[in-house]
Protein backbone atom coordinates (compact mmCIF):
# COMPACT_ATOMS: atom_id res chain seq x y z
CA UNK A 1 0.00 0.00 0.00
CA UNK A 2 1.10 3.60 -0.47
CA UNK A 3 0.59 6.23 2.19
CA UNK A 4 -0.53 9.77 1.37
CA UNK A 5 3.12 10.83 1.53
CA UNK A 6 3.76 8.50 -1.38
CA UNK A 7 5.96 6.04 0.48
CA UNK A 8 5.33 2.40 -0.20
CA UNK A 9 4.33 0.25 2.72
CA UNK A 10 3.40 -3.36 3.26
CA UNK A 11 4.00 -6.30 0.98
CA UNK A 12 5.02 -5.73 -2.59
CA UNK A 13 6.93 -2.55 -1.75
CA UNK A 14 9.40 -3.35 -4.51
CA UNK A 15 12.49 -1.32 -5.31
CA UNK A 16 11.14 1.98 -4.02
CA UNK A 17 12.05 3.84 -7.23
CA UNK A 18 11.36 7.55 -7.13
CA UNK A 19 7.82 8.56 -7.97
CA UNK A 20 6.61 12.14 -8.38
CA UNK A 21 3.39 14.07 -8.85
CA UNK A 22 2.31 15.59 -12.15
CA UNK A 23 3.64 19.06 -11.26
CA UNK A 24 7.18 17.63 -11.23
CA UNK A 25 6.74 16.38 -14.80
CA UNK A 26 5.50 19.82 -15.88
CA UNK A 27 8.44 21.53 -14.16
CA UNK A 28 11.07 19.19 -15.63
CA UNK A 29 9.74 18.88 -19.19
CA UNK A 30 6.99 21.47 -19.78
CA UNK A 31 6.57 21.05 -23.56
CA UNK A 32 6.49 17.26 -23.27
CA UNK A 33 4.05 17.43 -20.33
CA UNK A 34 1.76 19.72 -22.35
CA UNK A 35 1.68 17.21 -25.24
CA UNK A 36 0.88 14.35 -22.85
CA UNK A 37 -1.85 16.29 -21.08
CA UNK A 38 -3.35 17.44 -24.39
CA UNK A 39 -3.44 13.83 -25.61
CA UNK A 40 -5.28 12.71 -22.46
CA UNK A 41 -7.75 15.56 -23.02
CA UNK A 42 -8.89 14.26 -26.42
CA UNK A 43 -11.07 11.58 -24.82
CA UNK A 44 -12.76 11.17 -21.47
CA UNK A 45 -12.15 7.47 -20.80
CA UNK A 46 -8.76 5.72 -20.69
CA UNK A 47 -7.45 2.26 -19.81
CA UNK A 48 -6.07 1.53 -16.34
CA UNK A 49 -3.94 -1.53 -15.60
CA UNK A 50 -3.76 -2.78 -12.02
CA UNK A 51 -2.58 -6.05 -10.49
CA UNK A 52 -5.01 -8.69 -9.28
CA UNK A 53 -4.44 -10.59 -6.06
CA UNK A 54 -2.75 -13.41 -8.01
CA UNK A 55 -0.46 -10.93 -9.83
CA UNK A 56 -2.28 -11.09 -13.16
CA UNK A 57 -3.04 -7.77 -14.86
CA UNK A 58 -6.52 -6.26 -14.75
CA UNK A 59 -7.57 -3.70 -17.39
CA UNK A 60 -10.48 -1.36 -16.68
CA UNK A 61 -11.83 1.92 -17.96
CA UNK A 62 -11.09 5.08 -16.01
CA UNK A 63 -11.58 8.82 -16.21
CA UNK A 64 -8.23 10.47 -15.51
CA UNK A 65 -8.26 14.09 -14.41
CA UNK A 66 -5.51 16.72 -14.30
CA UNK A 67 -6.35 19.18 -11.55
CA UNK A 68 -4.57 21.12 -8.78
CA UNK A 69 -1.18 20.23 -10.29
CA UNK A 70 -1.83 16.50 -10.03
CA UNK A 71 -3.09 13.57 -12.08
CA UNK A 72 -6.10 12.07 -10.27
CA UNK A 73 -7.65 8.64 -10.62
CA UNK A 74 -11.25 8.62 -9.40
CA UNK A 75 -13.09 5.32 -8.92
CA UNK A 76 -16.36 3.91 -7.73
CA UNK A 77 -16.25 2.78 -4.11
CA UNK A 78 -15.86 -1.00 -3.85
CA UNK A 79 -14.62 -1.48 -7.42
CA UNK A 80 -12.03 -4.15 -8.17
CA UNK A 81 -9.51 -1.54 -9.25
CA UNK A 82 -9.80 0.15 -5.83
CA UNK A 83 -9.18 -3.21 -4.15
CA UNK A 84 -6.23 -3.87 -6.45
CA UNK A 85 -4.61 -0.48 -5.74
CA UNK A 86 -5.10 -0.80 -1.99
CA UNK A 87 -3.29 -4.14 -2.11
CA UNK A 88 -0.58 -3.10 -4.60
CA UNK A 89 -0.42 0.56 -5.69
CA UNK A 90 1.42 -0.04 -8.97
CA UNK A 91 -0.52 0.95 -12.07
CA UNK A 92 -0.19 1.86 -15.73
CA UNK A 93 -2.58 4.18 -17.51
CA UNK A 94 -2.89 4.15 -21.30
CA UNK A 95 -4.53 7.00 -23.14
CA UNK A 96 -7.61 6.19 -25.19
CA UNK A 97 -6.33 5.72 -28.76
CA UNK A 98 -9.58 7.00 -30.26
CA UNK A 99 -10.91 6.09 -33.66
CA UNK A 100 -8.86 5.59 -36.79
CA UNK A 101 -5.23 4.66 -37.12
CA UNK A 102 -3.39 7.98 -37.27
CA UNK A 103 -2.87 8.38 -33.49
CA UNK A 104 -3.02 12.16 -33.74
CA UNK A 105 -1.08 13.54 -30.83
CA UNK A 106 0.78 10.28 -30.32
CA UNK A 107 0.23 7.28 -28.12
CA UNK A 108 0.70 8.04 -24.41
CA UNK A 109 1.04 5.98 -21.27
CA UNK A 110 2.06 6.72 -17.71
CA UNK A 111 2.96 4.38 -14.89
CA UNK A 112 3.71 4.64 -11.22
CA UNK A 113 1.99 4.21 -7.88
CA UNK A 114 -1.46 5.33 -6.81
CA UNK A 115 -1.80 7.06 -3.44
CA UNK A 116 -5.26 6.92 -1.90
CA UNK A 117 -6.48 10.28 -0.64
CA UNK A 118 -8.15 9.98 2.72
CA UNK A 119 -8.24 13.73 3.41
CA UNK A 120 -11.97 14.65 3.47
CA UNK A 121 -11.21 18.30 2.65
CA UNK A 122 -9.29 17.38 -0.48
CA UNK A 123 -11.95 14.90 -1.60
CA UNK A 124 -14.62 17.58 -1.04
CA UNK A 125 -12.60 20.11 -3.07
CA UNK A 126 -12.19 17.57 -5.86
CA UNK A 127 -15.88 16.60 -5.74
CA UNK A 128 -16.94 20.27 -5.94
CA UNK A 129 -14.81 20.77 -9.05
CA UNK A 130 -15.52 17.48 -10.85
CA UNK A 131 -18.92 16.39 -9.50
CA UNK A 132 -18.24 12.64 -9.76
CA UNK A 133 -20.89 10.07 -8.87
CA UNK A 134 -20.87 9.59 -5.09
CA UNK A 135 -19.51 7.77 -3.21
CA UNK A 136 -16.11 7.59 -4.85
CA UNK A 137 -12.48 6.87 -4.03
CA UNK A 138 -9.71 9.21 -5.08
CA UNK A 139 -6.10 8.33 -5.84
CA UNK A 140 -3.21 10.65 -6.65
CA UNK A 141 -0.88 9.34 -9.36
CA UNK A 142 2.78 9.33 -8.41
CA UNK A 143 4.63 8.76 -11.64
CA UNK A 144 7.73 6.69 -12.32
CA UNK A 145 7.51 6.93 -16.12
CA UNK A 146 5.75 8.95 -18.82
CA UNK A 147 6.01 7.71 -22.42
CA UNK A 148 4.84 9.22 -25.69
CA UNK A 149 5.15 7.37 -29.00
CA UNK A 150 4.51 9.20 -32.25
CA UNK A 151 5.33 9.00 -35.93
CA UNK A 152 7.93 11.33 -37.36
CA UNK A 153 8.26 9.82 -40.86
CA UNK A 154 10.15 7.69 -41.59
CA UNK A 155 10.74 7.14 -37.88
CA UNK A 156 8.79 5.98 -34.87
CA UNK A 157 9.62 8.54 -32.19
CA UNK A 158 9.70 7.43 -28.58
CA UNK A 159 9.94 9.99 -25.78
CA UNK A 160 10.51 8.72 -22.24
CA UNK A 161 10.58 10.78 -19.04
CA UNK A 162 11.53 9.40 -15.63
CA UNK A 163 12.02 11.29 -12.35
CA UNK A 164 15.53 12.66 -11.92
CA UNK A 165 16.44 12.12 -15.57
CA UNK A 166 16.35 14.23 -18.71
CA UNK A 167 13.66 13.58 -21.29
CA UNK A 168 15.02 10.89 -23.59
CA UNK A 169 14.05 10.83 -27.29
CA UNK A 170 14.70 7.86 -29.58
CA UNK A 171 13.91 7.47 -33.26
CA UNK A 172 13.83 4.10 -34.97
CA UNK A 173 12.46 2.22 -37.94
CA UNK A 174 11.67 -1.44 -38.50
CA UNK A 175 14.87 -1.54 -40.56
CA UNK A 176 17.16 -0.75 -37.60
CA UNK A 177 19.79 -3.50 -37.20
CA UNK A 178 18.75 -4.39 -33.62
CA UNK A 179 15.14 -4.76 -34.75
CA UNK A 180 16.05 -6.93 -37.74
CA UNK A 181 18.41 -9.11 -35.66
CA UNK A 182 15.71 -9.84 -33.10
CA UNK A 183 16.34 -10.99 -29.55
CA UNK A 184 19.67 -12.63 -28.80
CA UNK A 185 19.29 -16.24 -27.63
CA UNK A 186 21.24 -16.85 -24.46
CA UNK A 187 20.49 -13.48 -22.88
CA UNK A 188 17.32 -14.56 -21.11
CA UNK A 189 15.37 -14.95 -24.36
CA UNK A 190 14.10 -18.29 -25.59
CA UNK A 191 14.15 -19.04 -29.30
CA UNK A 192 10.80 -19.10 -31.10
CA UNK A 193 9.81 -22.59 -32.19
CA UNK A 194 9.31 -22.64 -35.89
Amino acid sequence: MTSESGRRTGSGAGSGSEAVGWAAVEAAAPEFAALVRERFGLHRHHVLATLRKDGAPRLTGLEADFRFGELWLGMMTGSRKVQDLRRDPRFALHVNPGGGTDLAGGDVRVSGRAVEMGDPGLKARYAAAVQPPEPFELFRALLTEVVRTSVEAPFMKLEVWRPGRQLRTMRRTSQDPEVLAGPVVGEGVRPIDG
